[in-house]
């Protein structure tokens, strides 16, 4: 399909929560194509429709080793956060030239759509549960530098500016 262009922080949508998706179109897969396509030229290891602009509960995430193993995602719920954290520095390509460390779970279940258009429940650790957690976040307008103090997040946003 296509790499899309990441919208800059701050625009208003990274701040919007996605529209719920009714079921899997051609048009759905589309998107998720354009997502891939784009989470791969970054390269990175997933994105949210809203980052390109598409204001969907959508998700790419593929966090293997060797790539292509995408699981994508329409209305990607948390069912089950483990207690265990784990630390990973985050970063966006809506905020590109910056990142910082964030503890998410560990692990989480998440049921959502597959590209199927079946209810699908299932378990990621480590970094792809870090990358589902980091998109499920951008579908409700979030960003992981939410998930910071005050004083951190905004020496954060004072070096973006910066580096911009």
């Amino acid at each position: 399909m296509s790499v899309r262009a990441c919208i800059p922080w701050p625009d208003k949508r990274l701040r919007m929560v996605a529209e719920p998706v009714a079921e899997i179109t051609d048009e759905i897969r589309a998107h998720w194509a354009d997502m891939t396509d784009t989470m791969e030229a970054m390269p990175g290891v997933g994105l949210a429709a809203p980052q390109i602009g598409v204001m969907l509960r959508l998700a790419v995430v593929d966090a293997s080793e060797g790539r292509g193993q995408v699981v994508r995602m329409a209305n990607p719920e948390i069912l089950h956060a483990s207690a265990k954290l784990r630390a990973h520095d985050e970063g966006s390509p809506n905020l590109p030239g910056v990142w910082a460390q964030i503890e998410r779970p560990r692990a989480v279940t998440v049921q959502f759509l597959n590209d199927a258009g079946e209810v699908e429940q299932r378990d990621f650790v480590h970094l792809w549960a870090t990358s589902v957690q980091h998109q499920i976040d951008h579908l409700n307008g979030r960003m992981y530098f939410d998930h910071l103090s005050k004083l951190k997040r905004d020496m954060l946003l004072r070096r973006a500016r910066k580096a911009g």
